[in-house]
């Protein structure tokens, strides 16, 4: 009896030590093809970094090395299909030019949608890489629309969703802060600012020194010119945040490389 069980048990024990490996190695392979997902992931990024590279220096624009990330997962099944769900680029430092004058842009982020490229496209960086809509983020500094202005002590802000501007002034032989917001508008590529309001703490109760006040808020009311935008990108609305004046703008249909 005891011998009978016991030779039963041993197929039983067999199938278990099968059933395991055959787990342990669906484990492996999975793995496997996990990393290796990852690793061609890292190429095709590698590939289209150096192809937008290529594409912001033919609209003569400078920028420190593109970051680029490729999303969506199995990344290998977008590579059969010639067609990427999502693929976020990070520009810094952005230089270009408008009417011969330097315009910096500090950081300008992009989301590319329903990505073409075939494997050959991203192997040999000839062809196209066409995105079915692109959305542009650009982030310009407080700091950097401060210069901009040139007015010793002014600082700007945003404060309860409106930029806001301090400033130290002198009217009529007093010495006073300035303090107010203003609207913004986006008009052919330019971000303009306009300080209607502004304050005066102390301010003198005269006509003279009301209109000192307004001609002040009329020189640092302007239009901030910004570089052509990689990718085509049309800029449609300026919003302060926290980090800076933020510029969002979309294109739709063009390449984000330099054809081959």
């Amino acid at each position: 009896m005891a011998a009978a069980q016991a030779y039963e048990e041993r197929p039983r024990r067999r199938g278990r030590k099968v059933l395991i490996g055959f787990v342990v190695l669906l484990l492996v392979l999975g793995g496997l093809l996990v990393v290796a997902d990852r690793v061609a992931a890292g190429v095709a990024e590698r590939a289209v970094a150096d192809q937008v590279k290529q594409q912001v220096a033919r609209q003569d624009v400078r920028s420190a090395p593109p970051q680029v990330d490729v999303g969506g997962f199995p990344f290998l099944t977008q590579v059969a299909a010639g067609k990427y769900q999502h693929i976020s680029i990070v520009l810094t430092d952005v230089q270009g030019s408008v009417q011969g004058e330097a315009v910096s842009v500090p950081r300008l982020d992009v989301d590319a949608r329903n990505v073409r490229a075939s494997l050959d496209t991203l192997r040999s960086g000839r062809g196209d890489v066409v995105a079915e809509s692109i959305d542009g983020r650009a982030t310009i500094t407080y700091d950097s629309l401060a210069k901009m202005l040139d007015r010793p002590g002014l600082t700007l802000s945003e404060r309860d969703g409106k930029l806001a501007v301090t400033a130290p002034v002198d009217i009529l032989g007093a010495k006073l802060t300035v303090d107010g917001t203003a609207d913004l508008t986006v008009t052919d590529g330019k971000v303009g600012l306009r300080f209607r309001e502004l304050n005066a703490e102390g301010l003198p109760n005269l006509p003279l020194a009301r209109t000192a006040l307004a001609n002040y808020a009329k020189s640092i009311s302007i239009n901030v010119p910004l570089p052509e935008l990689p990718f085509h990108l049309d800029v449609r609305t300026v919003e302060p945040k926290p980090e800076g004046l933020v510029v969002t703008a979309t294109a739709r249909d063009v390449p984000i490389n330099a054809a081959g």
